[in-house]
């Protein structure tokens, strides 16, 4: 099937006991200097890999300046973060542990704090030469996320299974196609490999009078006037499950989220019929979680 959007592979190849540590640690709050908040606590796997709220509470309450964006499938994005500063998910890693906002910690309190645990350390030995180590922890948790891929019934369409989604389903993603929302949502993960000035053909940022720093978007990291307003383009995998939307959480639910699309982002206006469509074509790519990602020790 020639389309503009590539199916997600049916499972990721990752090592197991490796996943099984990433797993252990992705939900650990010895990585926050007041051990209360670990990656679970922004990426709630219930909530399509993101938390339902505005922007994410860190150590002591502290709060970030952007909405967390889901984990899930967050190994094909070409950057990280909103703004795209983390080149990878190594980057980012290292990036909660110093933010002041997220753990405000260090690694070397992460690894004292972790190296006291035995178990976690003979897990360590046993899945690496080196034991536990900085490289390794990162190693171990970019594998779990690595693994997190949620194939959707879209996905099965793409592969050519008809009856995967329904006939409106297939008609919201026609009219998906024929409003230009798939110039920027393409590729494996439905967005994710391009940045884009947000507001592309109308100012959307300010329109309150209300403009925040982080507004700014990819400008933060470049210093380029050219990259004001630019932003990662977010995938659209479990979108139905990620309110609130954008990198503000200005827009609370999907029906929002796609009003501002067609309205700043296309320069266009679209019956609510269509709207309606394209929103039943969102919902077919919420993803099943693997099983090992599913509460409880990792399979």
């Amino acid at each position: 099937m020639d389309e503009p959007i590539r199916p997600l592979p049916e499972k990721a190849d990752t090592d197991p006991a490796r996943v099984a540590l990433g797993k252990r640690l992705f939900f650990d709050t010895r990585f926050s200097r007041d051990n209360k908040v670990s990656c679970a606590s922004c990426h709630d796997f219930a909530k399509g890999g993101a938390d339902g709220r505005v922007r994410s509470p860190g150590v002591d309450g502290r709060t970030g300046p952007a909405n967390s964006p889901t984990v899930l499938n967050a190994r094909f994005n070409f950057r990280q973060l909103w703004n795209g500063k983390a080149h990878s998910l190594e980057d980012q890693v290292d990036m909660a542990i110093a933010n002041p906002n997220v753990f405000d910690s260090s690694w070397d309190h992460v690894l004292g704090k972790l190296g006291k645990d035995a178990s976690l350390v003979t897990d360590f030995k046993n899945a690496y030469r080196e034991g536990l180590n900085r490289r390794n922890v990162v190693d171990a948790l970019v594998t779990f996320e690595r693994s997190l891929v949620t194939p959707s019934r879209f996905d099965a369409y793409l592969r050519g299974k008809a009856d995967a989604i329904s006939p409106e389903e297939k008609l919201g993603y026609a009219r998906f196609k024929s409003y230009g929302c798939v110039a920027c949502h393409q590729g494996v993960n439905v967005g994710g490999n391009m940045f884009q000035v947000f507001g592309a053909v109308r100012p959307y940022l300010g329109q309150d009078g209300a403009l925040q720093e982080y507004d700014l978007g990819r400008f933060h990291v470049t210093g380029r006037e050219s990259d004001k307003f630019v932003f990662k383009v977010p995938s659209l995998r479990n979108v139905a499950l990620t309110a609130p939307y954008f990198h503000n959480g200005s827009a609370r639910t999907l029906e929002d989220a796609v009003d501002v699309m067609i309205k700043y982002q296309l320069g266009r206006t679209a019956p609510q019929e269509d709207k309606a469509l394209i929103v039943k074509f969102l919902h077919t790519l919420t993803g099943t979680l693997p099983a090992h990602a599913q509460p409880g020790p990792a399979q």
